[in-house]
């Protein structure tokens, strides 16, 4: 059966009531931590590491998708930590994305950049997964989530947090929530033909939207981020049955 992944990051470096098995994985652009779930076929990676140790715009992200594309995998889920644009999205929503605009400056952002490799325009006129998007859609409510679909991810280049003037100029741009690590993990995953779908889990307003100091929310948030990974496991499970059915079904 093939393997399927979860990405997540910031508040996703514990996992209660799984049990991880660590490897390390070597690729042409450096070696990758992942943990897999015991008994199931799903790969998990940190982008922070567990220590969360690693800043965003520091992030290895080439490394983090070749590693899922040499262990086979086909499938991704992915969880953010954002700050809410949309006024519809208050502090503790998850939020379905379908879109994105990309403010990051200097990350190496692509596989195919000219040499051995040669150019390739990937495009992204679908960033994100419909498949995977609407099974994240329809399992939701089984754990007792309202996931709101159809948002706009603004990625910053980050370390540091945005100005309002730059939230106010994401919101007119149609920006729903904004966070620091989708770009270039989304299109990466597409310069390899793995299907890919995330959400964003709030955890802030972005600055100035409530005309206050920025106020994390991430202390009560732990068993919403146990029944997110609940629901990507599921969702990746339903999705591998529908596979194998299908494949059956051409076979036969």
């Amino acid at each position: 059966m093939a393997l399927t992944a979860i990405i997540a990051g910031t508040g996703f470096n514990k996992i209660d009531d799984i049990k991880l098995e660590e490897q390390i994985i070597n690729t042409p652009y450096g070696s990758v931590r992942i943990h897999m779930f015991s008994d199931r076929n799903i790969v998990f990676i940190n982008r922070h590491n567990m220590e969360h140790n690693i800043p965003p715009h520091k992030v290895n992200y080439k490394a983090n998708m070749m590693a899922l594309s040499m262990l086979g995998v086909k499938k991704i889920l992915a969880a953010f930590a954002v700050g809410s644009i949309n006024l519809d999205l208050k502090p503790g929503s998850l939020a379905l994305l379908s879109d994105f605009l990309d403010f990051t400056k200097g990350r190496d952002n692509s596989f195919f950049n000219g040499d051995d490799s040669g150019v390739v325009h990937v495009d992204m006129s679908s960033p994100f997964c419909p498949v995977l998007s609407k099974s994240l859609l329809d399992s939701a409510p089984e754990f007792g989530f309202k996931l709101y679909p159809d948002n706009t991810y603004v990625c910053t280049e980050g370390p540091r947090l945005e100005t309002p003037a730059e939230i106010r100029m994401f919101r007119m741009l149609g920006g729903d929530v904004v966070g620091m690590t989708c770009v270039p993990e989304v299109f990466l995953a597409k310069e390899l033909d793995i299907q890919y779908a995330a959400v964003g889990l709030s955890i802030n307003w972005a600055a100035g939207i409530d005309k206050s100091s920025i106020n994390f929310i991430t202390d009560s948030l732990d068993d919403v981020k146990r029944k997110v990974i609940k629901l990507f496991i599921k969702t990746l499970q339903t999705q591998t049955v529908l596979d194998l059915d299908y494949n059956l079904q051409k076979i036969g």
